[in-house]
């Protein structure tokens, strides 16, 4: 029986019958320490005024200086995967062309010592997906639909 384990000999374009590995995903990451400092601007859409937060998190607890409407529920996400606001955009990546509406958001600061600065829009699939996953820090306006 052959084997399927690349060799020396195997030319590097040749097919194989082994899976490819899932690409990784920007939003799995380790938990985190769970402190985080940020600033939350949700525009929710042409002629409405913007919405500002602020999130203050210390061991995965929300801070009473925290303006967000639901400052434990964001400090918990971004305690479990603290790389959800870390976005690197790939130019390669193909995204599916759907408008997910007129939201956008900035998150600045700080999470676990890291500097933050992510912009969210729902402008096609790719950032539809990356607003979902951030859905609990950009607060109850980041609920778009």
């Amino acid at each position: 029986m052959p084997s399927e384990s690349p060799s020396a000999s195997t030319p590097p374009d040749a097919e194989s019958t082994l899976p490819a590995p899932p690409p990784p995903s920007p939003t799995e990451t380790p938990a985190g320490a769970g402190n985080a400092e940020l600033s939350i601007t949700v525009e929710p859409g042409e002629g409405a005024a913007a919405i500002h937060y602020t999130l203050v998190c210390e061991a995965g607890q929300a801070a009473a200086e925290s303006s967000h409407p639901n400052a434990s529920a964001a400090c918990a996400a971004l305690a479990a995967q603290p790389g959800m606001l870390h976005r690197k955009p790939d130019p390669n990546r193909i995204c599916t062309e759907q408008w997910g509406g007129p939201q956008k958001a900035t998150v600045t600061g700080v999470v676990d010592g890291v500097p933050v600065d992510a912009a969210f829009s729902r402008t096609d699939g790719c950032e539809i997906s990356a607003w979902d996953a951030a859905r609990d820090v950009l607060g109850a306006h980041g609920g778009a639909v």
